[in-house]
């Protein structure tokens, strides 16, 4: 439990998040302000719609065998991974503005490493696909032929490594016991540790763009090679449509994490004229935006992927109407009962061979 006394000489293991806070510079208001009313309510606004449309997109990976190929595993692995920052973003939101300093120093490094896990885990994925996407279009191919397991593999991989980068600041690499290390924004957190993953994030951000432009270099130049064969032309088409829904993925991503990533790496350095705090909760934001960015993506870029939200959307619906129409209860007229009567007498009569014709006249 923290208390306001020092453990050992240097270190301040025992001090309260506040404690920290106070001494980076980064107060907490002790009342809600009106900009953090904005703030939570934009955020959680934002996370419902992310939670609910990458449910979807994992659901109709799942439920569409066309999309039953590695490079949709990578996809919906990717769609965990922003399910997930929806998930860890909602988390913030219920323990931000006021509610930060009655935080125990455990809490506040579960917050920020379920942020950290779902962002590592999302960089990841785009660069698993990236290598995905080179394998197979430099062999002018759809799909890659890495076998199910394979695909397994990697994704068991990535999570192992986003959870190992969230836990880091937990294990050691913060500034309990630095004091004049520590960051503005992240207030617990080294800024070393700030700058190691600013840097490894924006380089990875920059091997992926490098391997897409080496792509596009090479489908635009085999294309004119394949002009004159209908069969190659339709599946460079399908190629380059595939290659442009990721491609939008990858700039989308870097557009939005970006300017977080810069401030970050700013107060890192430690930017004092910068104003970190000014930008940080809105880029936040933004940075979660993403997360809600990927399925608009595949359901404006996939035609089979919208089909089958469609059909996800639509099941509840048509559930709806077959109970209705199997549970056999109806109100009707009494027109409309008298007529049935006189329907049936008359099949009665006539063997039922005027029931058409007696149904017509209606």
């Amino acid at each position: 439990m923290d208390t306001e006394t020092d453990d050992t000489e240097g270190c301040y293991r025992n001090r309260s998040v506040r404690f920290f806070y106070e001494k980076s510079g980064k107060n907490i208001s002790d009342h809600w302000r009106n900009r953090d009313y904005v703030i939570v309510t934009l955020g959680m606004a934002v996370c419902f719609i992310v939670i609910f449309s990458n449910l979807l997109v994992i659901g109709a990976i799942l439920k569409n065998r066309r999309f039953h190929f590695p490079i949709y595993y990578l996809l919906g692995n990717l769609a965990v991974a922003d399910l997930f920052s929806g998930v860890s973003y909602l988390h913030l939101m219920f323990h931000t503005g006021p509610w930060t300093i009655k935080l125990t120093k455990y809490r506040w490094f579960v917050r920020q490493g379920l942020i950290d896990t779902s962002l590592t885990a999302s960089v990841l994925n785009l660069l698993a696909i990236a290598v995905e996407r080179h394998q197979t279009i430099f062999n002018m191919q759809l799909h890659s032929k890495m076998s199910a397991r394979r695909v397994f593999v990697i994704m068991v991989f990535i999570w192992l490594v986003a959870i190992v980068m969230g836990l880091v600041p937990t294990m050691g690499w913060h500034c309990l016991c630095d004091l004049d290390n520590c960051s503005t924004m992240a207030p617990l957190y080294s800024r070393s540790y700030l700058v190691f993953w600013g840097v490894l994030n924006l380089l990875t951000f920059s091997i992926m763009v490098a391997v897409y432009t080496r792509i596009f270099v090479y489908v635009r130049r085999k294309s004119r090679q394949m002009s004159q064969h209908t069969s190659q032309v339709r599946l460079r088409e399908t190629v380059l449509g595939l290659m442009k829904t990721v491609s939008m993925i990858l700039g989308c991503f870097v557009l939005c994490w970006t300017p977080g990533l810069v401030i970050l790496l700013l107060d890192g350095l430690g930017c004092d004229r910068c104003n970190v705090l000014q930008y940080e909760k809105y880029f936040l934001v933004l940075a979660e935006c993403n997360s809600l960015v990927n399925p608009v993506i595949y359901s404006f870029r996939d035609k089979d992927m919208r089909r089958t939200f469609k059909e996800i959307l639509c099941y509840v619906c048509r559930r709806g109407r077959d109970r209705q129409s199997s549970s056999g209860v109806h109100f009707k007229s009494m027109e409309q009962e008298n007529f049935k009567s006189r329907v049936a007498e008359t099949m009665d009569e006539s063997n039922g061979t005027l029931l058409i014709a007696a149904a017509s006249e209606t």
